[in-house]
C-alpha cells in the first residue's frame, strides 16, 4: 500500500509538470509593453513549481522510506536545528525571489511617463464607459452629485475643462497603437476590475477613489474588456471592447464622437421639443 501511494505521488508530479510545460494555458498573446509581467508570472511558476515538486517527492520518499514494517518504531526527535535553519533560509530566499521582481514591475506599472495621454474608465453595474480629453488635453472634474440619466458619468457642468471631453457610454474604446496611455479608473457604484488579458493590464475600480496605471498598445485589433471583480448578478456580462488602430482610423472615429457640451445641448433640445 505504501509503495503504491508513493508511486501515485510521483505520477502526480510527473503529470502536472508535463501539463504545464506542454500546455501553457495561462498565457494569451501579448499586445502591450508589459512583457515584464509575463516574466514575473513565469518566475512565479518556476519557483512555486520547484517547491511543489520538491515537497511532493519528499512526501513520496517518506511514505516509501518509513513505511510500516514489523518491529519498526518511530524515533521521537523534538528539535533539529539544521532542518529548522534550512527551512527558514530557504523560505526567505523563495519569498524574496517571488516579491522582488513583482515589486519592481509594479513600480513601473504605476509610474506614468510624461508623454502619456490620459483617458478615464468608469465602471458601473454592468457596463463600461469612457472619457477622453478634448483639444486642450485635460479632463474635467467630476462629482457623484452630478450623476443623472442626462449626465451618467457625473461630469461637473461648471468646469470649462470638461465641456469638450469626449463621453463614450457603453460603447467601444478606441486607442492609438504605439502611444502610451494613462488610464484613470473610478466606479460609481461597487468594486469593479478593469482587465484586458492581452494588455496584461488589470486594476481595481474603487468607489470614491481614482486608481491608475499605464500601458502602450503595441498591436492593432479588437480586445475584450473583462470585469475581474465580482460585482453582482450581471458580472459575467460586464464586457466591453478596446479597439487599437492606426492614427488615420482613430481620428476618423474620434470625429464621430460627441463631447459633453454637445450631449448636454442634445438633452436640452430634447426637453424643449417635448
Amino acid at each position: 500500500m505504501a509503495i503504491t501511494l508513493a508511486l501515485v505521488l510521483v505520477l502526480i508530479v510527473l503529470g502536472s509538470t508535463l501539463f504545464h510545460l506542454l500546455s501553457p494555458w495561462w498565457l494569451t498573446p501579448i499586445a502591450s509593453n508589459w512583457g515584464d509581467i509575463d516574466g514575473t508570472i513565469n518566475l512565479t511558476f518556476w519557483i512555486t513549481g520547484i517547491g511543489y515538486i520538491a515537497i511532493i517527492l519528499f512526501m513520496a520518499f517518506c511514505v516509501f522510506r518509513f513505511r510500516h514494517k514489523p518491529g519498526r518504531r518511530a524515533a521521537y526527535q523534538p528539535e533539529n536545528n539544521l532542518l529548522e535553519w534550512s527551512l527558514a533560509i530557504g523560505t526567505t530566499v523563495a519569498v524574496v525571489a517571488l516579491l522582488g521582481p513583482g515589486l519592481f514591475v509594479w513600480y513601473q506599472f504605476i509610474t506614468i511617463p510624461k508623454e502619456a495621454a490620459e483617458i478615464e474608465v468608469v465602471g458601473q453595474q454592468w457596463q463600461w464607459s469612457f472619457r477622453l480629453p478634448g483639444k486642450n488635453g485635460r479632463l474635467g472634474t467630476t462629482d457623484p452629485q452630478y450623476i443623472s440619466s442626462d449626465n451618467p458619468l457625473g461630469l461637473n457642468p461648471n468646469d470649462p475643462n470638461g465641456q469638450d471631453n469626449v463621453v463614450i457610454v457603453a460603447d467601444d474604446l478606441h486607442l492609438l497603437v504605439g502611444k502610451p496611455v494613462k488610464v484613470l479608473l473610478r466606479s460609481i457604484d461597487v468594486v469593479h476590475d478593469f482587465y484586458v488579458p492581452e494588455f496584461r493590464a488589470k486594476m481595481d475600480l474603487m468607489p470614491g477613489l481614482v486608481t491608475h496605471f499605464w500601458f502602450i498598445p503595441t498591436k492593432t485589433g479588437n480586445f475584450e474588456i473583462l470585469c475581474a471583480a465580482f460585482c453582482g448578478i450581471g458580472h459575467p456580462q460586464m464586457r466591453g471592447s478596446v479597439v487599437v488602430e492606426k492614427e488615420e482610423d482613430y481620428r476618423a472615429w474620434l470625429r464621430k464622437q460627441k463631447t459633453f457640451a454637445e450631449l448636454s445641448a442634445d438633452v436640452k433640445k430634447a426637453y424643449l421639443t417635448q
